[in-house]
Formats: structure tokens, C-alpha cells, sequence
């Protein structure tokens, strides 16, 4: 019988590798909050210091990382740089996501700080990490022109699935490497293979710059080219097609209009891309 329980205990661990899988469904990721702030960019600025003030208050972690995010850049970055301190510490905290927790609750915040205008007002406690990242990525956008990324995303505990030629967005600022092997590093139960053209090269504003790391904005569409599996792995390759966006200003406009609420029309933006700079 010592066959039989070891055929037993090889089912268990088979299942129990299996359970340990999610499969989730990549589709347009509805609830995530992917505001471009095209047009108010000036006006979130001014806005900023009062609401990190908040921000750091409610999030003791945040105003942590954010602090040695601070000091990281001051030491080592170079003496000019297309992007404002802020800005540069924004991508540094990101980027610092073995140091703290932070790195998870602020993308998984994301996700789905778009579902209501209650959710993002009340839940979501990193609107300035989300503002200063998508305005970094859009000055760095600007700085270097338009050009597109052959990337790679390995993702440790999901499987996702897709349909070629479906339209989806990975619906939160989404990590990925210039090199395969670098980003099977990070998992292996799914790989993505990439094309995108609004995702931006910040090695230089990294905290693992080794990485060689391309940052994907959560706006970005992409069309599903091709979805293969083996056994538990699925590899699925992605071509980006543009941009789509839900809500525009939306912080400006809960500030302003106080309890009067007005639906944003969806922001599209097809073929090459052309983000205009709403820093300065």
C-alpha cells in the first residue's frame, strides 16, 4: 500500500501547486483609476503639498519609502535631469518595491480606486504617487520622442488568460524588463511578451537600474496577438494600439465641485503616440 499513498500524497501536491495558481482574465481592467490629467497638470501641482501633507499622515509606510526614495535620488542622481525632484522620487519609491509592501497595496489601490467616485475619493491614498508617476512618465515621454519597447513581464502566482484579438490594459503601472531573463526572475507562470510605445526606460531613476526596467502606464491598450499554454504556464504576446482613459482631472473636479458630480467622457488616443508635457 506504500504505492498507493504514494500516489496520494503526489495528487495532494499537484493540487495543492494548482490552488496555488489564480487564473485571472485580462481584459480592459474596468475599475482601475487611469487618469492621464491631460490639461490640469499646473493645477495638480499647486495641489500637491496639501494633499501628500494628507497623504503621508493617513500612510506612515508611504511617507517611509517616500523619504528614502528621497534621499536615494539626492545621493546619486546627476546634476540635471529632465524631471523635477518630485517626479524622480516618484519613480524611485516605485521602484523600491523590495523595501516595503507598499509597492503591492499601491497597484493593487489602483486597480480599483476607478470603480467610484467614493472609492477613489475615500480609499485611494496615493493620488499624489499617481499623479507624479504619470506625469514623470509623460515628461520622460516628451524629453526622448516617441518610440516603442520589445519588453518582457514574468508574473509568479497568476495565470492569465486572453483571447487573440481581444483589447485589454494591464490596468495598473505595470513593471517590465528589456531582457527575458531578467524577467523570469520574477516568475514563470505567465509570461508576456510585449510591444509598447507608451511604457518609458526609467534605469536611470531605478532603485534596481540592473533591472533595465520599462515602465508600462496604466492607460496603455494593447491587442492580444498571440496566447500559448504549457501545462500550468501560459505565455501571451501583446502589441500595443493606444490609449484609454475613464476619468480626466478627476481629483481637480471632486475638489472643486465639492458634491455636484459630472461623468468624464472616456479619453481615446489611437496610433503614435503624442502625450504633450503638462509639467511647466
Amino acid at each position: 500500500h506504500q504505492g498507493d499513498i504514494g500516489r496520494t500524497l503526489a495528487l495532494l501536491a499537484m493540487t495543492v501547486t494548482t490552488a496555488a495558481i489564480k487564473v485571472v482574465t485580462l481584459d480592459m481592467a474596468p475599475g482601475s483609476f487611469d487618469d492621464q490629467y491631460q490639461g490640469c497638470g499646473p493645477a495638480m501641482k499647486e495641489a500637491l503639498p496639501a494633499l501628500s501633507s494628507s497623504e503621508f499622515e493617513q500612510n506612515k509606510e508611504f511617507a517611509e519609502v517616500w523619504a528614502k526614495a528621497a534621499a536615494e535620488w539626492q545621493r546619486r542622481g546627476p546634476p540635471e535631469s529632465p524631471l523635477s525632484p518630485d517626479q524622480a522620487t516618484a519613480i524611485m519609491a516605485f521602484s523600491m518595491d523590495g523595501l516595503s509592501s507598499m509597492f503591492n497595496d499601491f497597484n493593487t489601490a489602483v486597480h480599483v480606486a476607478g470603480r467610484s467616485r467614493q472609492e477613489y475619493r475615500d480609499n485611494f491614498h496615493f493620488k499624489t504617487l499617481h499623479f507624479l508617476l504619470t506625469d514623470a512618465l509623460a515628461t520622460l515621454k516628451d524629453t526622448r520622442g516617441p518610440r516603442c519597447h520589445h519588453v518582457f513581464r514574468g508574473v509568479r502566482g497568476v495565470r492569465f488568460e486572453a483571447r487573440c484579438g481581444d483589447t485589454v490594459r494591464f490596468g495598473q503601472f505595470t513593471s517590465t524588463s528589456l531582457h527575458q531573463q531578467i524577467a523570469q526572475q520574477f516568475g514563470t507562470d505567465t509570461m508576456f511578451q510585449v510591444q509598447t510605445c507608451y511604457g518609458v526606460d526609467i534605469r536611470e531613476f531605478s532603485s534596481n537600474p540592473s533591472e533595465e526596467e520599462v515602465l508600462i502606464p496604466r492607460f496603455e491598450t494593447f491587442e492580444v496577438t498571440s496566447v500559448t499554454q504549457e501545462g500550468d504556464r501560459a505565455m501571451i504576446q501583446l502589441r500595443s494600439s493606444g490609449t484609454f482613459s475613464r476619468y480626466s482631472c478627476k481629483w481637480l473636479r471632486l475638489d472643486i465641485m465639492g458634491n455636484t458630480w459630472r461623468t468624464e467622457a472616456p479619453t481615446v488616443g489611437m496610433g503614435t503616440p503624442m502625450i504633450r508635457h503638462r509639467g511647466q
